[in-house]
C-alpha cells in the first residue's frame, strides 16, 4: 500500500479548541469535513493520544479555526507538537471566545459545535458536531495540507491521520528534534542568533540536532 495515494484527498490545516475546565486548549487538525448541511453538522478526527480528544469528550463542545495561507506557521507547530497536557497552547496564540468557544484570532473562519455523537476507531475518535455558530472571518484563501507541505515546508505530527515518516535528513543538516523540520537556510546554522526559532513549532535554537 502506497499511503501517499490519501494525500491525493482534500484537506485543510484546523485548530481544533475545546475547554479543559476552564483553559483554553486544543491540536492541529487536517481531517474534518462538512456531513450535513441542515442541520449543519461537522465531523473531525482525533487522535486518543491526543489530550484534546479527552477534552472534547469531558466539554462536549468543539471549535474548528480555519487557518489560512498566511496565518502564522508557527500556530501549526504550537498546537501541533506539543500536548496540553503540560503546555498552555493558548498562552502564545492570541484567541478570542466566539459562540461560547475559544477561537484562534489569525484564522480565515470557525465553526464552534455541540458534540451530538462519535465513531470509535482503533487509533482515533470521529467527533460529529451540530453547528452552534460559525462565521467566515476574513477573504484569505484557506490553507489547504498540500499548501502546507509544498509551500511551508511543514511537517506532520505522528498522531496526525495522514502521518507518513519522512526519509532521514542528509548528514550534516540540522533537525528540529520536536517536529523534525530541516534546517534549509543559507546562514550557516552555528551563525544564527540564540534568539532564532524553529519557523514550524517555534522551539529554540538549542532543541536543533545535527545528523
Amino acid at each position: 500500500m502506497d499511503p501517499r495515494a490519501f494525500h491525493s484527498l482534500s484537506y485543510g490545516v484546523y485548530i481544533v479548541s475545546t475547554w479543559d475546565n476552564g483553559r483554553p486548549t486544543g491540536c492541529t487538525a487536517n481531517c474534518a469535513a462538512q456531513i450535513t448541511s441542515s442541520p449543519a453538522t461537522v465531523m473531525v478526527s482525533i487522535n486518543k493520544d491526543n489530550y484534546t480528544n479527552k477534552c472534547i469528550s469531558d466539554c462536549g463542545h468543539f471549535a474548528l479555526s480555519v487557518l489560512a495561507e498566511n496565518s502564522d506557521p508557527a500556530i501549526i507547530g504550537t498546537f501541533g507538537f506539543r500536548s496540553g497536557r503540560d503546555f498552555d497552547k493558548f498562552s502564545s496564540v492570541p484567541y478570542t471566545v466566539l459562540d461560547a468557544m475559544p477561537i484562534v484570532q489569525d484564522s480565515c473562519a470557525y465553526i464552534a459545535c455541540k458534540v451530538i455523537g462519535t465513531m470509535d476507531t482503533p487509533t482515533h475518535t470521529i467527533f460529529l458536531g451540530e453547528v452552534t455558530g460559525a462565521e467566515k472571518r476574513s477573504d484569505n484563501p484557506p490553507m489547504t495540507y498540500a499548501y502546507y507541505h509544498g509551500v511551508i515546508k511543514g511537517k506532520t505530527a505522528k498522531n496526525a491521520p495522514t502521518y507518513v515518516a519522512d526519509a532521514p535528513a542528509e548528514t550534516g543538516k540540522y533537525v528540529c528534534s520536536v517536529c523534525g523540520h530541516v534546517y534549509t537556510g543559507n546562514v550557516p546554522f552555528e551563525d544564527l542568533p540564540d534568539s532564532w526559532v524553529c519557523p514550524i513549532c517555534g522551539q529554540p535554537k538549542s532543541v536543533f540536532k545535527k545528523a
